[in-house]
């Protein structure tokens, strides 16, 4: 039974080392159509439970061997925030590991719960997934627990941004045929400038799913982020194989004035005459950079 894993490089949080807080087995209040993981019946609360002490021991040990890594990563076979010690570990881990980020990757549902929301405010950095804020869509995809009441989870997550001081992201993953359309993107924008997050990342199927679901093109993921106006979108792409874009001095401008683009975007899409156009508006002073929960993003100053 692994409890920590890697460390690994992410695009999105750096060098990682993941700590699993259901090694045993899939303990979560979701059963998504598109996770890798073996399909299971969504719980209320974890009936394996690793302890407190077992997971600090075999991070010491890891730590004991000098092992560089930017961010701890809690994440789970399932959903981590079901862990039912997390504010003890979370305390534990901030007094072991001093100046490192600790991040959890969670559904969400962390929020409707006092403990764990109190429990989540203590990290660097918290990632929320919120694939559809259509109820009928939600169910579909996630196929959460009936209990869990999707608006209130939203209200809960817009406060609980404006309270947490770390850095807060949110992700989409799409799924072809159920949450693919502008009339789903519209609500998640609504949605998401409620919750004010400092980035979202958007993403499709790349790994085999539990569910005969299919991914969408990279070609649709992009005209999907164009629907997002209340916050930066880092289409979190693998590779990109479409025909490399040109654009004039204008062009970039344009476009970094009407959506940041991620330091992903530019060393994906840009052909060699359009980076070149990017590196000299950056150093005029043109575009601004922004550094949003590990990424890089551009966009226009507003004084230039």
């Amino acid at each position: 039974m692994k409890i920590v894993f890697g460390p690994v490089s992410s695009r999105r949080f750096g060098l990682s080392l993941g700590v699993d807080l259901s090694p045993a087995l899939k303990q979560c209040n979701f059963d998504c159509v598109y996770c890798e993981l073996s399909p299971a019946k969504s719980i209320q609360a974890q009936n394996s439970v690793v302890s407190v002490e077992e997971i600090l021991h075999e991070i010491n040990v890891n730590l004991n061997k000098g092992l560089e890594f930017d961010v701890l990563t809690l994440t789970a076979n399932g959903e981590p925030s079901l862990y039912p010690h997390l504010k003890e570990l979370i305390t534990s881990l901030k007094k072991l590991l001093n100046n490192k980020k600790i991040l959890i990757l969670s559904n969400g549902t962390a929020v409707l719960h006092r403990d764990k929301f109190e429990a989540l405010l203590e990290l660097d950095i918290v990632k929320f997934s919120l694939d559809s804020v259509i109820s009928k869509t939600f169910y579909r995809i996630d196929r959460a627990l009936k209990s869990i009441d999707l608006n209130l989870m939203i209200e809960k997550m817009a406060e609980f941004s404006r309270i947490f001081k770390g850095e807060l992201v949110m992700e989409i993953l799409v799924v072809a045929g159920l949450n693919d359309n502008e009339k789903e993107f519209k609500a998640l924008d609504e949605a998401l400038e409620k919750i004010s997050p400092l980035r979202v990342d958007l993403s499709t199927i790349d790994r085999p799913p539990s569910y005969p679901v299919k991914a969408v093109s990279e070609q649709k993921l992009n005209e999907l982020a164009t629907f997002i106006k209340s916050v930066p979108v880092l289409i979190a792409q693998r590779n990109f194989s479409e025909k490399k874009i040109r654009l004039s001095k204008e062009e970039l401008l344009k476009m970094l004035h009407l959506r940041p683009q991620s330091q992903m975007d530019i060393e994906l899409k840009f052909d060699d005459e359009t980076l070149k156009n990017f590196n000299e508006l950056l150093a005029q002073g043109c575009i601004k950079i922004l550094k949003l929960a590990g990424v890089k993003f551009y966009k226009v100053d507003k004084n230039y």
